[in-house]
């Protein structure tokens, strides 16, 4: 049911994507968004420099489910799917300009099996085009009436802010070779993945007239899946799956600290600690290194451990959605989203 559902709605999300940025950038456009200058626009600019390499990003795929999440959110609320057309866009433009930013911070050479934005256009253009997907959404929003557009504003810019912090936190420890405790790392993938689930489910719940209670509770369960969400990448990244599109030991080739090396260096055997230490801080791309780094992980029962915290995460935060939203299929396909989003063939 949830997965029909998931794919029915990639078509709308893509022409609302359509919509705030068009592949093809003419000069009507940029004069309708951005009003009469002085002098003239150059729409080849806006082509070459923000569209091409955003919808280069956007055609590769993703799975889209945060503009779906938005969606139901706000249908779990009263709301209708018509309510959210205009800005279903929001969620994936801004996911995808993280991406972008993301891949030049992490020196990541690919990115859904071809080379990151940055490695085609340079990184001048990508860092400038991924920052204008932050802002784009304004072209939408600033459409709606004043009360619900504020209300939004404040949401995204608060929301951005603790994204922020989240990569922040991340590129800190990752360059002082820092091991942050499980609870460390779990509020930064709070601030990190959880942010733009839970700006999704907000967003939803505003526009369907949720009540102040629905709103957090919604907010607060979609915080739950994207860290969930990040954890099950996790485990995915050392058992990669095709469906999902995982190339093996990425992680462990770029050094990051997860959950699973976390519990790991906690309860590991001084000699595997250093071992999987040192495979890590050398950033190895060696098969048999890789795979040495993989045993280590789920000889102390990583992947089981990790698995469980993503479960309790989601059942957690589904008891406050119990209690704020009434019965209806909108709250069925949330709790079966949540489901499906954490049980990615582990």
């Amino acid at each position: 049911m949830l997965k029909d559902h998931l794919d029915s709605r990639i078509a709308d999300i893509d022409e609302s994507l359509k919509a705030l940025i068009p592949e093809t950038i003419d000069e009507s456009w940029v004069l309708e968004q951005f009003g009469p200058t002085k002098w003239k626009y150059s729409e080849k600019a806006v082509q070459e420099a923000i569209a091409r390499p955003a919808w280069d990003l956007l055609n590769r795929g993703g799975k889209r489910w945060r503009p779906a999440l938005m969606e139901l959110c706000c249908e779990a609320v009263g709301g209708k799917r018509s309510d959210t057309k205009d800005l279903l866009a929001i969620p994936e433009i801004i996911h995808n300009g993280t991406l972008m930013i993301d891949d030049i911070e992490d020196s990541s050479t690919l990115r859904r099996g071809k080379l990151a934005i940055h490695k085609i256009y340079g990184e001048d253009i990508a860092i400038n085009a991924g920052n204008a997907m932050y802002f784009l959404p304004y072209l939408k929003l600033k459409n709606i009436e004043e009360k619900k557009r504020l209300k939004l504003l404040e949401l995204i810019y608060d929301e951005m802010l603790r994204l922020h912090l989240g990569q922040g936190k991340d590129i800190y420890w990752h360059r002082s070779q820092i091991i942050p405790t499980e609870d460390e790392y779990l509020q930064m993938c709070a601030f990190k993945t959880g942010v733009l689930a839970r700006l999704s489910a907000k967003m939803g719940a505003i526009l369907g007239d949720g009540t102040e209670e629905q709103i957090v509770s919604l907010g607060t369960f979609a915080e739950s899946i994207g860290v969930a969400f990040q954890i099950v990448d996790d485990i995915l990244n050392i058992r990669p799956s095709e469906k999902w599109g995982k190339t093996i030991g990425d992680d462990i080739t770029e050094g990051k600290i997860t959950l699973l090396v976390i519990h790991t260096l906690k309860n590991a055997a001084e000699k595997d600690r250093q071992s999987l230490l040192a495979i890590l801080r050398s950033k190895t791309q060696e098969k048999s290194k890789i795979k040495e780094a993989i045993q280590i992980l789920e000889r102390y029962g990583a992947i089981g451990y990790a698995k469980k915290i993503a479960d309790r995460l989601v059942l957690d935060a589904w008891k406050q959605v119990k209690e704020t939203i009434i019965d209806s299929d909108a709250k069925t396909l949330l709790k079966e989203f949540a489901d499906y989003l954490i049980e990615r063939d582990i």
